[in-house]
């Protein structure tokens, strides 16, 4: 089954051809950096990941570039805020992320392209807008001509005559049009700028973007990511300005994943429920994250609420649970997988591609994994001595798991060890010191050796209460906190 892709510009999944069969170009809108990036700027970065992790299984070489923009409104207020200089402000911002998307265990990108690196690529295309008489110099700006393109509106559907209906009547005398939009914009007092032809200035968002995919991979790429949110106008720009230049269909796939809500509000600053990723990783987990971002489709809302945070927590609780037990049975000796269980992840392993290669159904891919899950812990408890047949089921039952999870960038970790982290953070949340835990589960194990089934019974119901599930087996208690 070949790959399809949703494509927002024509609004329906498309079989995935890219311009070389071999060698994919992608591109993503990547974070303005002033601060600290929140947890719904790291969707995109998580989703396309994944994206690429899967082409690269299809077999494609996959070049991938997400930006920075390291000149814009908010870097120069912020910057003249904290008292810096905005190109020490962003260099800051550019390592608080790249600090942030190391500790999800992203891979890097091929490329992560700054706005000030391109301003010879930045300039060059505007002149060429202009020899082409697509833009016009005003004033010191620069301003790109709507009516020159007649396909503006193919990505977003919304078409000039509307979007000059529904313009406010402020009229700026230096455009021709009030749809028009600045590819330049000239420098103001004390404000950073560059040289230029038009005189001192700096770019306009849109063309940046333009510039940069010109300058890496040439006029025309196979996939350009983003959210949702960045359909107009900036992608909308894009495409008029790089069509514009080249007169060349510029992008062949255009993949936008949707926004997180929070308790059933979108994310937003006004509402006060912005949460950083790092403030989310430090109170939770990776993990946790990734799960929330995964285990919904990329194009539907994300909840974000504590319900969700909850989902997530015994989702993971679950298949590490599986992975810690498939784990203690093997030893580097164990190279044989059961043929049983290897038919149930061939077989799960079908789906799993079917279902990504849907538009990257993760969905799906989650569901499967669940009733692999489901099909191991039937046929192999903790506490069964071990032999070839159950070592054998939990070796493949490990390959499958963590071959699904390595596209995802998930379900890499020694699963005893994460448990133990997933335990302790739920344990301090509670105030429950794992000390204290250990000391009753002990008692209960000396009442319960002794014969004392009333205190083992009265300690059991005040771990309960405690929130933490007990399993007896031949080798002694284990305990969990309850998901």
């Amino acid at each position: 089954m070949s790959l399809k892709i949703y494509n927002s510009q024509s609004r329906q999944s498309e079989e995935f051809v890219p311009y070389d069969p071999k060698h994919v170009k992608m591109y993503v809108c990547g974070p303005t950096v002033y601060n600290f990036l929140h947890v719904g700027n790291f969707r995109g970065p998580v989703v396309f990941n994944m994206v690429r992790n899967w082409l690269e299984h299809l077999g494609y070489k996959v070049s991938y570039a997400l930006n920075f923009t390291d000149v814009d409104d908010k870097i120069i207020a912020k910057a003249n805020a904290e008292g810096m200089a905005p190109g020490e402000l962003s260099e800051l911002y550019i390592k608080e992320y790249k600090h942030d998307f190391a500790s999800l265990g992203l891979r890097p990108h091929d490329m992560n392209p700054k706005v000030t690196e391109h301003m010879d690529d930045i300039l060059s295309m505007v002149g060429t807008l202009i020899d082409k008489k697509v833009a016009y110099e005003a004033q010191g700006d620069v301003l790109y001509s709507i009516e020159t393109f007649k396909d503006y509106g193919k990505l977003s559907g919304r078409h000039t005559d509307e979007l000059l209906a529904g313009a406010r009547v402020e009229v700026d005398e230096k455009k021709r049009s009030p749809m028009d939009f600045a590819l330049w914009k000239a420098a103001k007092p004390g404000e950073i700028s560059w040289p230029s032809p038009w005189g001192p200035g700096r770019p306009g968002w849109h063309i940046e973007c333009s510039a940069m995919i010109k300058n890496i991979f040439g006029d025309q790429i196979d996939i350009h990511g983003g959210g949702m949110d960045l359909i107009f106008p900036h992608h909308e720009n894009e495409i008029a300005q790089s069509e514009g230049c080249t007169g060349k269909h510029f992008v062949k796939y255009w993949m936008h994943n949707n926004m997180l809500n929070f308790g059933g509000q979108k994310m937003s600053k006004s509402l006060g429920n912005i949460v950083s990723l790092r403030e989310f990783v430090t109170m939770y987990n990776a993990e946790i994250y990734k799960w929330m971002i995964q285990s919904v489709h990329y194009r539907t809302m994300s909840e974000f609420g504590d319900a969700a945070v909850e989902r997530a927590i015994s989702g993971l609780a679950r298949v590490y649970s599986s992975l810690a037990m498939a784990e203690s049975y093997l030893t580097p000796e164990v190279t044989q997988v059961d043929a049983g269980f290897a038919k149930i992840t061939e077989d799960a392993w079908k789906k799993v591609e079917a279902a990504m290669n849907d538009d990257f159904g993760t969905p799906e891919v989650f569901a499967t994994m669940f009733e692999v899950v489901r099909q191991f812990n039937n046929q192999v408890r903790r506490g069964m001595k071990a032999n070839p047949a159950i070592q054998g089921k939990a070796l493949a039952f490990t390959q499958f798991i963590k071959k699904m999870g390595a596209v995802m960038a998930m379900f890499q970790e020694p699963a005893h060890d994460f448990l133990i982290k997933l335990d302790n953070m739920l344990l301090d949340k509670a105030g429950i010191k794992r000390a204290d835990v250990d000391a009753v589960v002990a008692e209960r194990g000396q009442a319960r050796a002794n014969k004392d089934f009333a205190k083992s019974d009265e300690l059991r119901n005040k771990l309960v209460a405690m929130n933490i599930s007990v399993s007896d087996t031949p080798e002694g208690s284990f305990w969990e906190v309850t998901k």
